[in-house]
């Protein structure tokens, strides 16, 4: 239970401070968010969880694959100036790619 609590303050810090730096310093906000801090955090504790090593190479390997394909949630914005949509739609169509994305990241890791 403690080692829970442990995961979820850690996660729930590296958000906070990281959403707070974004109004300070927004490029560095965007470094640190691109760094795979939660990949780092996320793999040290299935590793030290579950204690296997087989399973965090093959959990590893998707997060690899999926990399580029979680990007296209990001085009939208890339286009922005040029569509004119709010911030909200293109949020919502970048969720929209990430769901196609997801069902090629399932297809690429199963392959």
């Amino acid at each position: 239970m403690i080692f829970s609590i442990l995961k979820i303050f850690s996660a729930a810090l590296i958000i906070a401070f990281v959403s707070w730096l974004s109004g300070k310093k927004t490029g560095l906000a965007g470094f640190l968010t691109a760094l795979p801090l939660t990949t780092l955090i996320a793999l040290a504790f299935s590793q030290i969880e579950w204690k296997n090593p087989e399973q965090s190479v093959a959990y590893a390997k998707s997060i690899f694959f999926a990399i580029p394909v979680s990007l296209l949630f990001f085009l939208p914005f890339l286009f922005a100036t040029r569509t004119g949509l709010s911030f909200w739609s293109n949020y919502l169509i970048g969720i929209l790619f990430l769901v196609a994305g997801y069902f090629a990241h399932s297809w690429i890791v199963k392959a």
